[in-house]
C-alpha cells in the first residue's frame, strides 16, 4: 500500500511541476513541454489531460479505503468495482466528446445531412440510455460490498474527489495562463 502512495505522490509531483513550469510551444501542435525537469524531452514530456485523469484515478483508489474505513480484504474487492465504475465513467465521457465532435463537424459543412445529424442525435441519444443503465450497475455492484454507511460514505467521497479534480483541473489552467506584463 506505501508503494501505491507513493506512486501516486510522485505523478502528483510531476503534474505539479508540469503546472508550474512556463508553457512552451512545440510545433503547429502547440504542445507543452515540462521545462527544467532532467532527462524530460519537450516533444514528449507534456502531461495530457487523459494522464492527469487517470493519477486521479489512481488518487481516488488510495483514497477510498481511509475514508471509507475498509479493511483490506473489503478494499480488495471494492478496487475492482470502483474501477469498473470509473472506466464506464471515461468510456462514456470519451464517446459523448467523440459524437458531439462529429456534430460540430457536420455543422461546418455547406449542406449538413439531416440524415447524419439525425444519426449522431440518435447515438448520443443511445449512448446516455446505455452509459445509465451501466453506471447503476456498477453503483449495485459497489454497494452489494458495502454496509449503509459506507454506501453513505462512498456518495460523500465521489462528491469530494470531484470537487477535488475540479480544483485541480483550475490550479493547473491558471498555472498555465500566460501572465500578463505590467506596464
Amino acid at each position: 500500500m506505501k508503494l501505491v502512495w507513493a506512486t501516486v505522490l510522485v505523478l502528483f509531483g510531476v503534474v505539479s511541476l508540469g503546472a508550474q513550469a512556463p508553457p512552451q510551444r512545440q510545433g503547429r501542435q502547440g504542445r507543452q513541454g515540462l521545462q527544467g525537469v532532467p532527462g524530460a524531452e519537450n516533444d514528449a514530456a507534456g502531461v495530457t489531460p487523459a494522464e492527469i485523469q487517470r493519477m486521479f484515478d489512481a488518487y481516488a483508489l488510495v483514497q477510498a479505503q481511509d475514508q471509507l474505513r475498509m479493511s483490506d480484504d473489503q478494499y480488495s474487492r471494492f478496487l475492482l468495482r470502483y474501477k469498473a465504475l470509473q472506466d464506464i465513467r471515461r468510456r462514456s465521457l470519451q464517446e459523448h466528446a467523440r459524437i458531439v465532435a462529429d456534430l460540430r463537424r457536420l455543422l461546418t459543412e455547406q449542406q449538413p445531412s439531416d440524415m447524419l445529424l439525425e444519426a449522431r442525435i440518435q447515438s448520443l441519444d443511445d449512448l446516455e440510455r446505455r452509459t445509465s443503465a451501466e453506471v447503476k450497475k456498477a453503483y449495485d455492484d459497489v454497494d452489494a460490498m458495502l454496509d449503509l454507511k459506507q454506501r453513505a460514505g462512498f456518495r460523500v467521497f465521489e462528491e469530494l474527489m470531484e470537487r477535488r479534480k475540479l480544483e485541480l483541473i483550475t490550479r493547473a489552467r491558471q498555472a498555465n495562463r500566460p501572465r500578463q506584463q505590467q506596464p
